[in-house]
């Protein structure tokens, strides 16, 4: 397999509840090709306004009644590995872009990918394997647990393994059932942007996956600090934590 020299940059929106919208604010900031230093793309940068509104579709997207949560399990999965598909049918694509947004090698880009293909292919097939359990108890009782997806879970990834890190965030999250805001780094938005496109054709329902670029210290402390965030899942330096 060979590299795309140029890959064309397909997607530098918001994701949100299936479309690629511009920002409320109409700010964007600069990607670049690291190894050349030569800014590749503007892209969209969210802020409240647009982390309110994603927060309001996931909601929606979590309700008891909707589509996503109606699903059996089973189809959670196929719906996963159908988006394990698509990014292994576009996978030099792919590692093209990651290349050119991260500026590692070729070879260690398609092993990266292939990673990720690899981990949501794992989680379709754990989707339909949550139980619970009953347990014996003394007396006139019936105990057992239950194990219930947690809602919409706000997730930070950073830029050195940008669909690797997409990988292990979306596919537990979704195998049990819930809701997902995700923002790349800003310095490697592209591969997870272009990913969106591909949750679409995979089909998953508007509002379960949604992608919102932008910095960590505005985009990403919104997420953090979102009261109608259930869950926030980062990865990224203790600096930036804190």
């Amino acid at each position: 397999m060979q590299p795309i020299r140029k890959p064309e940059i397909k997607y530098t929106q918001l994701f949100i509840n299936n479309e690629f919208v511009n920002s409320s604010g109409g700010t964007t900031f600069p990607t670049f090709n690291p190894t050349t230093g030569e800014k590749l793309a503007d892209v969209q940068e969210a802020f409240q306004t647009d982390v309110n509104k994603t927060v309001q579709c996931a909601r929606e997207a979590f309700k008891p009644d909707s589509v996503w949560r109606s699903m059996d399990a089973s189809d959670r999965g196929r719906l996963i590995r159908k988006l394990s598909d698509l990014i292994r049918r576009d996978i030099r694509y792919i590692s093209s872009l990651e290349v050119l947004n991260n500026g590692k090698p070729f070879e260690e880009a398609v092993f990266d990918i292939e990673c990720a293909i690899q981990t949501l292919e794992y989680y379709a097939g754990y989707a339909d394997k949550i139980h619970g359990k009953t347990i014996p108890a003394d007396g006139d009782v019936f105990s057992y647990t239950r194990h219930e997806p947690i809602g919409v879970c706000g997730q930070i990834i950073p830029w050195n393994y940008p669909m690797v890190m997409l990988s292990w965030k979306l596919g537990p999250a979704l195998a049990c059932g819930n809701t997902v805001i995700l923002k790349p780094a800003e310095q490697t938005p592209l591969t997870a942007l272009y990913t969106g496109s591909l949750v679409v054709e995979a089909g998953f329902p508007p509002g379960v996956i949604n992608i919102l670029p932008g910095y960590g210290t505005s985009t990403g402390a919104l997420i953090a600090g979102h009261n109608d965030i259930d869950k926030v899942a980062f990865t990224g330096s203790t600096e930036v934590r804190y």
